[in-house]
């Protein structure tokens, strides 16, 4: 017996300026009064069909003639530059002979990083050259390693040489 429900009601958007007119309808037809709504209906789409303004639809005709011969004038320029282009490539003048430079171009070549003193390595590492040194004696290696790599724009690691006083990018 589940199946003798009545389906839900579905919900439609209805323009602001029907919206009583749709409530009226619809209270009709919840009570069952099929002549009155048909009617109602009936008025309804009278109002709209009177009010077609055919002096406006003589303008819009004309507006779409416009574009569409703009649209046409636009397609056979377009069509003209691509048969141009056609003939430049059958005759030759258009060729892909040029060797590439890489086979994939987003691929950078790898750059030699060399060893920084404090002030170079500090600017890379966007810390004041105090800071960088605090944090080499402050930390082991493995952590002042780690901490660089972290700062660093490529994610290079750098420690610190005791012999030349330099740092040096480790791998």
């Amino acid at each position: 017996m589940a199946d003798d429900k009545t389906p839900p009601s579905e919900m439609i958007r209805v323009p602001t300026a029907l919206i009583p007119a749709v409530r009226q309808l619809s209270k009709l037809h919840r009570e069952g009064h099929t002549i009155p709504l048909l009617q109602g209906l009936e008025e309804l789409t009278s109002k709209f069909d009177s009010k077609i303004d055919i002096k406006n639809s003589g303008r819009l005709k004309k507006k779409l003639e416009n574009l569409e011969s703009h649209l046409d004038t636009k397609l056979e320029t377009i069509t003209k530059k691509l048969e141009l282009i056609e003939r430049a490539i059958a005759d030759g003048r258009y060729s892909n002979t040029r060797p590439r430079r890489q086979a994939h171009p987003y691929q950078q070549p790898q750059v030699e990083l060399q060893p920084r003193n404090n002030e170079s390595l500090a600017q890379r590492l966007a810390v004041s050259h105090q800071s960088l040194i605090a944090e080499r004696e402050n930390k082991s290696v493995k952590e002042f390693i780690s901490w660089s790599r972290n700062r660093d724009p490529m994610s290079v690691g750098w420690e610190w040489n005791v012999k030349d006083g330099l740092y040096h990018p480790v791998k």
